[in-house]
């Protein structure tokens, strides 16, 4: 391979050399083995300085899943042509960490396509990379597969938590597979929590969301705290709302004419078999194969796209339609913002109607600009301990995101 890109060289030593060079590396097939792939492919695309690529070891004999860390290492057009030819060739990776990788809006387009042929990439952490597009949500699309996804120390400002917001759900789509999100360290402020929680009304997946040190204030934390309980939906939320009912009472409609036209030509085709016809129908009667209307309306759930608009639970009052709060979400850290005692009277309140069924079992809210003795406080932290499964002797208000910040 090395004698061919020598060759030509010099051969076209006067022309553009860059494109045979990227035929050549396009040619290229991979092993699988990222110190070797790697470095080939940088050397074929003309790469003069080519970082060094370290194998971590498993920390255990058992556990074969792989790890790629880019630390300090700018990730430009290049970078990102050989990201995408040796990664996706890795079977085993699941976690993929760049920091300060120089990435922009172009590249983290490239790099997100190179995520989707990964297929068993679950973990992608990509801090300390600010971008004038605020394209993160790429990553978290609604056909994204990836579970973890750290975006801490990147600037996130407003116009970012907008796009995060409507990639974790609308009233038409949302993203099921997403499990957690840090979004530590940012400047998403008031404005930014409130699109934060416009997505988190009809998210169902997400379990843990870190919005410490963001720059949110009583506005925007009240926003937060009112999609914990139940909220009335808006005018959109109700259309979409009487598409999927009308659309799954059309689906059972369908499905039970479908049986009955079944059933007779059944009966009719059966005429003539005299005992054994009877004895099959019978057979399948009472086995309620033919037609059972509970086992109507259940099939046509399962074929309705999952949507917390049709979940049970639903109030009418007052002209307004009310959905239970999200209880999908178990943990949410708004440690280091400027959330004062008004913020905590919310919470208390979302918090506290929320059954054992689901809800918070961690609510972090170290320094912030309430006195830490404060009564509201104080319940809060009862409330939590009492909750969270993981952590009965602890105290329940751990701040896993102090001093992280770089």
């Amino acid at each position: 391979m090395k004698k061919r890109v020598e060759k030509v060289v010099k051969e076209k030593a006067a022309g553009n050399v860059e494109d045979e060079f990227s035929k050549i590396a396009d040619d290229y097939q991979c092993s699988g083995s990222l110190e070797m792939d790697f470095p080939e492919l940088c050397s074929l695309l003309g790469m003069k300085e080519i970082p060094a690529v370290t194998p971590r070891p498993p920390a255990s004999r058992c556990q074969s899943h792989c790890f790629c860390h880019f630390i300090g290492w700018k990730v430009d057009e290049l970078m990102a042509r050989v990201l995408n030819k040796t990664l996706p060739a890795l079977s085993n990776l699941q976690n993929l960490h760049l920091w300060r990788a120089g990435l922009t809006g172009r590249t983290l387009t490239s790099l997100k396509n190179t995520i989707s042929l990964c297929s068993n990439l679950r973990t992608v952490v990509l801090e300390g990379n600010p971008l004038p597009e605020q394209s993160y949500h790429l990553l978290i699309s609604e056909d994204s597969m990836l579970t973890h996804v750290s975006l801490r120390n990147n600037r996130i400002g407003e116009e970012g938590a907008r796009l995060i917001g409507s990639a974790l759900a609308t009233a038409q789509a949302a993203n099921n597979n997403l499990l957690s999100l840090n979004l530590a360290f940012n400047s998403i402020g008031d404005a930014g929590a409130a699109h934060i929680a416009q997505g988190l009304r009809l998210n169902r997946s997400l379990l843990c969301l870190s919005l410490a040190n963001n720059h949110i204030g009583d506005t925007g934390a009240s926003r937060l705290a009112e999609v914990l309980g139940p909220f009335s939906l808006t005018h959109d939320e109700v259309v979409e709302r009487r598409r999927l009912l009308l659309r799954r009472d059309q689906s059972v409609r369908e499905r039970t004419a479908h049986l009955h036209t079944t059933f007779f030509k059944f009966i009719f085709l059966g005429l003539g078999q005299s005992h054994s016809f009877l004895y099959i129908f019978g057979a399948i009667w009472d086995t309620g194969q033919i037609f059972h209307p509970v086992s109507l309306h259940q099939s046509a759930e399962l074929v309705e796209t999952v949507s917390p608009l049709l979940e049970p639970g639903v109030q009418h009052t007052g002209g307004r339609v009310i959905l239970p709060g999200n209880t999908a979400l178990t943990s949410l850290n708004l440690a280091g913002n400027m959330l004062s005692e008004q913020s905590l009277l919310l919470f208390l309140s979302s918090v506290g109607a929320q059954t054992e069924g689901g809800g918070l079992l961690r609510l972090c809210l170290n320094r912030n600009r309430f006195p830490p003795d404060c009564d509201s406080f104080l319940k809060i932290k009862e409330l939590m301990s009492l909750r969270d499964p993981l952590n009965k002797t602890a105290p329940a208000q751990v701040d896993d995101e102090q001093g992280q910040a770089a």
